[in-house]
């Protein structure tokens, strides 16, 4: 029976990270996967392979509507849809493969199999040999799974998740997308681009419901200029396949909802996509062996140190409270690693940004106007359109905006939101701002090179200090 200072259950973005730092800090460190490649959700079936099909059909979607006004001219341009989804496996296993590396470059004790908890410091790994190892200490890193909807049944054939819509063999016809969050409107994009109709059914009134109200709308009107159909306001009830509920037409997915007059309204298409958000995975993990209780929603409850009720058994990313995304899963990771080491390290949870990579990209950071507003705080706002930036006329990206918002007293900048072109990398400027506390003003006064997309974050800020824009 081998010992560790740290085992780390599961390999994504928050877990090998953790792992990682751990073993720089010069902890003995186990991470446990279930599967045959590392990387998680997020490497495997998630971020790295939807960014990558993005990419390819934002590719095919500028040469048949974009070259001809470059100059550029095509003939019988057409999709194969093979090749993008092999070209998606090979960056996915280039990646996958890093992290193998990183493992062994730190020197990481990596077990295949499914962990379970016999005790708070033993660890059963279910393999072909069940190997049992002693911790002193674990971090809990397994992510989350797609959540459903009652009256639904994914067959992962043609009532689908997010994995299965990396995968498809051919371009649907006709997708239905149950959602209008940040993977529904993704993998939409994708699909939309290649030709297919995309028809969104969403509950709340606004898309991105987690952002900045105005992103949500801004993007509404983008994407319905890719083809996409918004269908807010509507409940659905039920998805089924062809012969469930009498379903005549072979091979086709119904959609039942009502709308928010509580009339029903039907869609019939060939794939349905269900991305109504994720779950929490703690499946099998034996956690009452360890004497830990799940929430009503499947979270494991931590404290200001992310450890949970059982010392020395730790939990970060998606199976505890917060938002659902990879980069505050690694902080999370070496959050954790530190504080093993004795370190004082901290997270402000506000400032983590999200990002929607559609095109355009959409990314957020801080206080929305609508928090702002529940607090019943004093704030300013500023804001620039892309349509008025020279670098964005240069590459023919005019939609979207850059809103600055700064509290009124102090000019401190609050919250930053951008749908426009890059926005998923100028973001980091605001992140940068915020973590200095740094005013509108003081954005407004830093030279940006010209002509860039970043110029529009410095024009915005200077219309929230109430001067006059320098680019319009």
């Amino acid at each position: 029976m081998e010992k560790f200072d740290v085992c780390v259950i599961g390999s994504g973005p928050g877990g090998y990270i953790a792992a990682i730092r751990c073993a720089q800090l010069g902890m003995k460190t186990a991470l446990v996967e279930k599967y045959v490649t590392l990387g998680g959700t997020c490497l495997n079936v998630g971020c790295i392979p939807s960014k990558a099909l993005l990419d390819s059909s934002e590719q095919f979607y500028n040469a048949g509507h974009n070259f001809s006004a470059h100059g550029i001219t095509l003939k019988d341009l057409k999709v194969d849809l093979s090749q993008m989804i092999k070209r998606k496996g090979a960056v996915v296993k280039a990646t996958t493969d890093g992290i193998a590396f990183l493992m062994k470059k730190n020197k990481i004790t990596v077990y295949s199999g499914t962990a379970s908890f016999l005790s708070a410091t033993s660890i059963q790994v279910q393999a072909e040999n069940a190997v049992v190892i002693e911790t002193k200490n674990t971090i809990i890193a397994t992510g989350s799974k797609p959540a459903s909807l009652p009256g639904i049944t994914i067959d992962k054939k043609r009532i689908i998740t997010s994995t299965e819509a990396l995968n498809l063999t051919e371009i649907p016809r006709h997708l239905i997308i149950i959602g209008g969050g940040v993977i529904g409107l993704e993998l939409g994009s994708v699909y939309a681009r290649l030709g297919s109709k995309v028809s969104v059914v969403e509950f709340s009134d606004s898309l991105i419901g987690n952002m900045d109200k105005g992103l949500g709308q801004e993007l509404q009107k983008v994407l319905k200029k890719e083809g996409f159909e918004f269908y807010l306001g509507h409940k659905v009830g039920f998805a089924g396949l062809s012969g469930d509920e009498g379903i005549p037409d072979g091979g086709q997915v119904l959609v039942k909802a009502t709308d928010a007059k509580g009339q029903a309204v039907e869609f019939k298409g060939d794939y349905c996509l269900v991305a109504v958000g994720r779950k929490p995975y703690t499946d099998n993990l034996g956690l009452d062996k360890a004497g830990i209780k799940p929430d009503a929603k499947g979270r494991i409850e931590v404290d200001e140190h992310l450890q949970t009720s059982v010392k020395g058994i730790y939990a970060i990313g998606d199976v505890i409270k917060g938002a659902m995304l990879a980069h505050k899963a690694e902080e999370e990771g070496v959050f954790v690693a530190e504080h093993l080491a004795g370190q004082k390290p901290h997270i402000n949870y506000n400032l983590i940004p999200g990002v929607v990579y559609t095109w355009p990209e959409v990314a957020s950071v801080g206080f929305s106007e609508e928090q702002l507003k529940e607090q019943n705080k004093n704030y300013k706002t500023g804001s620039f359109p892309f349509r008025a930036s020279g670098r964005a006329r240069a590459s023919m990206d005019l939609d979207g905006f850059v809103k600055v918002l700064a509290d009124s007293a102090t000019d401190e900048i609050l919250g930053v939101h951008i749908i426009g072109p890059r926005a998923a990398d100028m973001i980091a400027e605001a992140v940068v701002a915020m973590e200095y506390r740094a005013s509108a003003e003081d954005i407004s006064r830093i030279s940006h090179a010209h002509p860039t997309y970043t110029e529009a974050i410095k024009e915005a800020c200077l219309d929230a200090t109430g001067k006059r824009a320098l680019n319009r």
